[in-house]
């Protein structure tokens, strides 16, 4: 099997740069790296993994890698990946199949390609390494022991797999993880958001409406940065209680169909297909601009406004321009595809070294355990969370009061 599939190995170097960069602002990493350089709990385990392919996840792969494992690396989505980081990889040793750009056929090749490397453990950001492999060769499933799944789409996918019955090995959910999506869902893509639409449109945010479509961690994010950035904000919800929280927070809560006009920039981030359907453009504003901050490009109905629109023009780069039957015109960003990563560089280094611990231990998690594990999805344990917060906080110089014994006694006894 060939070792890379990339668009040309000559861009190393930028792709050194940008990870020699992160690798300076995330020192959970750093710590995990020269841990794992000296005891390679992954030596010789084979690893699969669909994650973004820039700069955050490249140094998380040379990190498993400094710990023995053989890394076999693809993106997660067509757009997102960075050429020159891709080449760095494979500069580095690793396979890599990936490259920017890439056709819906070449992005499913790489993700075969990348399981064709028959791995041991597998680490997914939505779900496509596990997809393709229970659906196309699940020939490839007897190696492995298990895996990870990075965002709140994989994991949805792999619950409805695990209630069908038909997940073949265990998943650990590292979305659902407190120093995931806690910090990465809410203040990552709040503030990656955000900055990949100023970057792209070159627009104030302040004074504007945002409708942000979904109120989970990542819509709490978005509206909150978009309030401190002036917006004012319209929440559109399906759970009451989210809904409430949203109203409780100081934003507007109404139905799509209700804020539709009001808005100037809309962001959806459910995780469901069509928030945004060409009958809500219908209603906006002449050029408006819509974004997608959830994995897939369903959020925003992109084949119904193809479908609909008169004309089409690219705007601006990463911006493309449909007129519809009235005359107005809608801008969607980056495709309708994950606005932060596919038309920016994604979350902050700070950020996705939380994300990337979790990942790292969860799967020495699974080496560790995938004997006695079921096949289901299954929660990061309360242990690895705490052992991450801590060394999170000892990087900043903060110290915390620690129970007497006392007060566990008190905590674990029904009297007063």
């Amino acid at each position: 099997m060939q070792n890379y599939e990339i668009r040309d190995i000559n861009l190393a170097p930028s792709g050194h740069q940008k990870i020699q960069w992160v690798k300076n602002n995330m020192p959970l990493l750093a710590g995990l790296e020269e841990e794992f350089a000296r005891t390679k709990p992954f030596e010789n385990i084979k690893i699969s993994l669909s994650v973004h392919l820039e700069a955050k996840t490249a140094y998380l792969c040379l990190v498993l890698a400094a710990g023995g494992a053989q890394m076999s690396v693809t993106g997660s989505n067509t757009l997102s990946t960075q050429d020159d980081v891709a080449a760095a990889l494979a500069d580095s040793g690793l396979k890599v199949f990936a490259y920017h750009g890439a056709t819906d056929e070449e992005y499913d090749r790489h993700i075969e390609m990348c399981l064709e490397h028959k791995p041991n453990i597998i680490i997914d950001d939505g779900g496509d390494l596990v997809g393709l492999l229970h659906n196309k060769r699940p020939d490839l499933a007897e190696d492995v022991w298990g895996g990870c799944e990075e965002t709140t789409t994989g994991v949805i996918r792999l619950q409805a797999m695990e209630k069908e019955g038909i997940l073949k090995f265990p998943m650990v959910a590292v979305n659902d993880a407190q120093c995931k999506h806690l910090f990465d869902n809410r203040y990552g893509t709040g503030q990656s958001v955000w900055d990949s639409i100023m970057r792209n449109t070159n627009l104030i945010v302040a004074s504007k409406t945002a409708v942000v479509v979904g109120y989970g961690w990542c819509g709490r994010g978005i509206a909150m940065r978009a309030a401190a950035l002036g917006a004012k904000v319209i929440v559109t919800e399906i759970d009451p209680v989210k809904a409430m929280e949203a109203r409780m927070d100081g934003f507007d809560v109404m139905k799509m169909e209700q804020a539709a006009p009001y808005g100037d920039i809309f962001v959806s981030a459910t995780g469901c297909k069509h928030t945004i359907t060409v009958a809500h453009m219908e209603k906006m504003k002449d050029r408006a601009i819509l974004a997608n901050a959830g994995h897939f490009n369903v959020e925003v109905d992109m084949e119904g406004l193809e479908a609909a629109a008169s004309d089409k023009k690219e705007t601006r780069k990463n911006i493309m321009g449909y007129q519809l039957s009235n005359g107005k015109w809608i801008n969607v960003i980056a495709e309708g595809k994950l606005v932060n990563i596919a038309a920016a560089d994604g979350h902050p280094a700070e950020i996705m070294d939380l994300s990337f611990a979790v990942q790292a231990l969860s799967a020495m998690y699974i080496k560790e355990n995938y004997k006695e594990l079921e096949k289901k999805v299954i929660d990061v344990s309360a242990e690895i969370d705490d052992k991450i917060a801590r060394r999170r906080l000892e990087c900043w110089g903060i110290e915390i009061d620690q129970l007497t014994p006392d007060q566990e006694k008190y905590l674990n006894s029904w009297q007063v």
